[in-house]
């Protein structure tokens, strides 16, 4: 474990920003993390704004910071299931739910609340909405994903007609009473509130958790260690538009150390209790702790049978002769006496616990999801084993005695007198391979957890583990910043390599699905190291190729209805497949023109998509010569046979439509009159498309297409490509041991902290155009329009869009949620970009 980043307030005379008590944090799948604090106002020091930030980890210091509008203390921050929306809820018994406005993540909107008047929330949930995974460590060298990661079967909280799971959350308060909104198909809010039993008592503390038969199990505890802690089942129903909220006492248990003689009264109160996940209600975690110390103990539900009397052995009727059984808790395991406790992060990698997985997993050494995270009062953290609680790693923090020399001086100037430097909120990110903590001055830690714990492996096991975790979330669709914080820049070849062997074994449903997400993760892996940076821009350009080539297709209309079954996309692939004409002339003459028919406008407007099409063709070519030991920008598609007939097919279709509306062919700069461009670039590329063909052996170029392609510079003016995005985030500047230091709203403090030099790929000269990547436009050198970055490949795009017609609305609309790889999009300030 060790630390990657700090993120801290700028220093003022007057600090405003306290650490908010409790403080809160929260981290979404989409590597979004929101926390807490408190910001005194300047005139009156009572009054205080209670705050919600929001970062996303890749530009930690582009932080969003929301004045709440809640009148208490925030209490609990949840993310849901798709990392878009979050909810909030304060000492005063008042929800709110944000999410993004326009789609951006440095901005964000209030849109539903619901409230319990007076009545301090103490533990908050969104709702199950049946999707469980787990993933089986003793499959991880199998070849088919969904033998890696199975779908578990698991009800949701509760159904809507058909069994659309519903959305809505469920809250616990300090006086007993359960509350559940839920959100109807309409935007409507449904409220109600129930007790948890009869007998209404104070509850300190509280968690959620969920079974597979659709119900809710909420644990709860008064505080004190003398005291049972008590479990309800909760179901929800809507019963003729009303929503109805039924509890049933469950078996409660008491804690160990209270039974214990040695230590009876030694640790007063309960400071926390968590189910183990959301999904697992049988196990649950309790700490209890005094002025200096703590024990954390693990229950689990078992059932055991119940011994009964011989007399009763035989009256018993003779259906099943089955000894009763009872549900009861038992203690699984307990820690010494530890430091005191000051936060807990539990694991949300989803893994199945089965005893031969278990078994692969120590043996492998693969331990992220089993692990929980201990951060304590002397500013270390510990993480502990979720079945046994032994420690499986330890990170000394900032004031903590054990200090490792040299590594930590930069934490060790910090000391300040009174309390030390500790965290007072924990997360693990969606893979377990990052923790990020908020300590008691309010600054944000970052740090990585190595999928080994530190223990040392071989190169082939460690590639094994992160591959591992790279497929789950392109499964899932999660984001994958925290795997890259792990990967080495040697690293990356081998992974980019096996990623693409998985990927090719897998079914071809499976592969059409997934084809644009391992395109995007393939070029983040390949900026992280600059002997491969080439080959990131090529991976950027293959996703713009694969969207406007399915954008162009998609203007196709079959000429009459009753056609057989293939599209015209199809049938244009397929002629284009069979016809190795280098001619596009007389490619041409097999298609049926009549489809080709467009009104003019869609045409015109999609011109500077078709003029990229145009530029990058000719780019290919004029590189071609020039590809050698050295790898630039290009290479990959030299031998890409998909991509290349993905490229003729879309020339033939230009030239087609150039023929009914002139306007919307590209225009290519020529040396002579009646040099006739499009052909010559299709007679190129058809000879390089012969030589890498999917059904044929690959073959080296031959000298007269070489010889050609030295020419095409004298003959067409060759145009320079705007390749990659520019990269302005932390993950790359991160490769170094040395933790990095940044502040909150300043950009600038990243500049030199990269020891490599950059490569001339990712670097502009300050007076170089701007791109619009998705557009395919130039904004200029200095733009004065608001644009958005994508978080994840730094793709930059206007905010607002410039065109009026209907083809390019479509267009920019498919990029309304997302970029290209999928990242998301966040504001930047027109100076800036």
């Amino acid at each position: 474990m060790e630390l990657a980043y700090v993120c801290e307030w700028e220093k003022r005379p007057k600090s405003t920003h306290c650490p908010s008590i409790p403080l809160v944090c929260s981290w979404s799948c989409r590597n979004l993390v929101a926390f807490t604090t408190d910001l005194k106002n300047e005139d009156d020091d009572k009054d205080v704004s209670h705050m919600i930030h929001i970062i996303d980890t890749e530009h930690p210091w582009d932080v969003f910071s929301i004045n709440s509008g809640h009148s208490e203390v925030i209490s609990c921050l949840e993310w849901d299931q798709s990392g878009s929306r979050l909810l909030s809820a304060d000492g005063d018994g008042h929800i709110r739910c944000w999410s993004m406005s326009d789609h951006l993540v440095n901005s964000w909107e209030n849109v539903l609340s619901s409230a319990v008047d007076g009545d301090p929330i103490v533990a908050l949930s969104w709702l199950h909405n049946g999707v469980k995974l787990a993933l089986h460590v003793e499959m991880s060298g199998s070849t088919n994903f969904g033998e890696k990661f199975s779908r578990v079967k698991f009800s949701p909280s509760l159904t809507l007609f058909g069994g659309k799971p519903m959305e809505g959350w469920l809250a616990v308060t300090v006086s007993g009473l359960v509350t559940v909104s839920l959100l109807k198909p309409g935007g409507a809010l449904l409220t109600a509130s129930e007790s948890l039993c009869r007998l209404r008592g104070r509850v300190a503390l509280a968690d959620i958790a969920f079974t597979s038969g659709g119900n809710i199990v909420v644990a709860a505890t008064d505080g004190s260690s003398s005291s049972p802690v008590q479990f309800y089942k909760v179901s929800v129903n809507v019963v003729s538009e009303k929503c109805r909220i039924d509890t049933e006492l469950l078996p409660s248990l008491f804690l160990r150390c209270t039974t214990d003689p040695m230590r009876r009264d030694k640790y007063p109160a309960v400071t926390h209790l968590k189910f183990l996940t959301r999904e697992n209600s049988e196990q649950v975690l309790l700490c209890a702790s005094n002025q200096s110390g703590s024990i954390m103990e693990s229950w689990t539900l078992r059932k055991e049978g119940l011994p009964v009397n011989n007399i009763f052995q035989h009256r018993s009727p003779v259906v099943g002769e089955k000894q009763p059984t009872i549900l009861k808790w038992r203690i699984l395991t307990t820690t010494g006496d530890l430091e005191r406790v000051s936060a807990v992060a539990l694991p949300k990698l989803p893994m199945s616990i089965s005893n031969t997985d278990l078994k692969v997993a120590s043996d492998t050494k693969f331990c992220p999801g089993l692990g929980l995270a201990l951060a304590f009062h002397d500013g270390s953290i510990q993480i502990l084993h979720r079945l046994s609680l032994h420690t499986m790693g330890v990170f000394y923090g900032g004031a903590s005695s054990a200090q490792r020399p040299g590594d930590e001086a930069a934490i060790k100037r910090q000391r300040t007198p009174g309390p030390g430097l500790h965290l007072k909120a924990l997360q693990f990110s969606w893979t377990s391979l990052a923790l990020a903590g908020v300590d008691n001055h309010g600054k944000l830690h970052m740090l990585r957890v190595s999928p080994s714990m530190g223990q040392v492996l071989d190169m082939n096991t460690t590639l094994r583990h992160l591959l591992f975790l790279l497929e789950y979330c392109m499964v899932t669709g999660y984001d994958w910043w925290d795997v890259l914080l792990h990967v080495q820049p040697s690293m990356v070849h081998n992974l980019v390599e096996k990623l693409h062997e998985e990927y090719m074994r897998q079914n071809q449903a499976l592969q059409q699905v997934l084809a644009t997400r391992i395109v995007a993760v393939k070029a983040s892996l390949c900026k992280l190291s600059t002997a491969t940076a080439a080959r990131a821009c090529d991976y950027h350009a293959k996703l713009l190729l694969i969207a406007i080539s399915s954008t162009l297709k998609s203007l196709l209309r079959p000429h009459v209805l009753n056609t057989p079954d293939k599209s015209p996309g199809d049938r244009l692939t397929e002629i284009c497949a069979k016809n190795t004409d280098p001619d596009i002339d007389k490619v041409m003459i097999n298609l049926k023109t009549e489809e080709f028919v467009l009104d003019g406008p869609p045409l015109q407007s999609l011109q500077q998509l078709i003029q990229w099409v145009g530029d990058f063709v000719l780019y290919l070519l004029a590189n071609l010569p020039n590809q050698g030991a050295i790898v630039r920008p290009g290479f990959g598609f030299m031998r890409d046979g998909a991509s290349l007939a993905m490229l003729r097919e879309m020339l033939v279709m230009i030239r087609i439509w150039g023929l009914l509306k002139p306007g919307c062919l590209p225009t290519f700069t020529a040396m002579s009159d009646n040099q006739d461009s499009m052909q010559l670039l299709f007679r190129l590329l058809t000879k390089l498309w012969l030589c890498s063909r999917d059904d044929a052996p690959p073959q080296e170029p031959d000298e007269s297409l070489i010889d050609e392609c030295c020419l095409l510079p004298s003959q067409l003016l060759v145009p320079g490509m705007d390749w990659l995005p520019v990269n302005d985030g932390v993950i790359t500047k991160l490769q170094g041991k040395l933790p990095l230091r940044l502040q909150f709203g300043k950009a600038s403090s990243l500049q030199g902290a990269a020891g490599a030099v950059p490569l001339d790929v990712f670097t502009r000269s300050p007076g170089a155009q701007r791109m619009d990547n998705l557009r395919c436009i130039h904004m200029g050198v200095s733009p004065t329009e608001e644009s958005k970055a994508c978080t994840r490949c730094g793709c930059v795009t206007m905010l607002r869009s410039p065109n009026k017609t209907n083809a390019m609305k479509q267009w920019e609309q498919r990029w309304i949620k997302n970029c290209l790889c999928g990242g998301l999009w966040r504001r930047i300030p027109p100076a800036f970009s």
